[in-house]
């Protein structure tokens, strides 16, 4: 794979959008940075990222979607790559909260933003930015989130971390058309308070309970509410209180 370093940067994202915009990069070009001075998160949320502590990084991803039908497939693999590396790393009660935080312990670890461009041809081409608290200590101001290092008890390095995603999305990519039924179970497996009832809260900053029955083709959460339907919201219609 490709990698590109950089100390510092606004977005990597952005950065890595730009360069792929100007170039014929090749399939999971990955761009690194030490510093992030303008991370986004979902729908204009902000990241946040103690210099040089975690790990912020955007991968390239091409000829995978194909409609905007599946731009969900992308945001599936690769909150589950990420999800499954880090079980191989030892951290405990990993889970993906709906559509693609990674929590553990209920305590966020890693957010994911992915950007998809309509090329003129037809083509979609993503960006897919993924930070993840690594070996940073201090959550003073973020009493929700938390790092490997805080729940290992140890220090882990950057580079392999993001290697070992790479490597991991670029596999699901290639077993996608055979293997789609399973990732959909393995994302479900994971995924958070499913079955559970749970309070929610809507767009009108109504209060209701549900439980999370799945996740439809095209990413909405699917909701059992009290009268004993089924409600679908996109991302941020409904906010979950845990």
């Amino acid at each position: 794979m490709k990698l590109i370093k950089l100390d510092a940067i606004d977005s990597t994202n952005d950065f890595l959008k730009a360069l792929a915009s100007q170039d014929e990069l090749e399939n999971f070009t990955t761009v690194t940075a030490e510093n992030q001075t303008k991370g986004k998160g979902q729908v204009g949320g902000v990241w946040k990222t103690e210099a040089g502590k975690n790990l912020t990084m955007s991968v390239l991803v091409k000829d995978f979607l194909f409609s905007n039908d599946e731009v969900f497939n992308l945001s599936l693999v690769v909150s589950l790559s990420v999800a499954e590396v880090l079980k191989t790393l030892n951290i405990p009660d990993i889970c993906i909260k709906w559509p693609n935080d990674i929590l553990s312990y209920n305590k966020k670890l890693v957010g994911i933003l992915i950007e998809n461009t309509l090329k003129s041809d037809g083509r979609i081409v993503s960006v897919a930015g993924i930070g993840i608290n690594v070996n940073q200590t201090d959550f003073n101001e973020l009493p929700t989130a938390c790092s490997m290092s805080v729940i290992a008890g140890k220090s882990f390095d950057k580079e392999e971390l993001a290697i070992l995603i790479v490597e991991k999305l670029k596999e699901k990519i290639q077993l996608w058309n055979t293997s789609a039924k399973i990732f959909w179970d393995d994302y479900f497996n994971f995924l958070f308070k499913k079955g559970i009832p749970t309070a929610f809260r809507d767009n009108n900053d109504q209060d209701f309970m549900g439980i999370i029955q799945g996740v439809s083709p095209i990413g909405k959460l699917q909701v059992l509410l009290e009268d004993d339907s089924v409600a679908e919201f996109e991302i941020k219609e409904v906010k979950m209180l845990y």
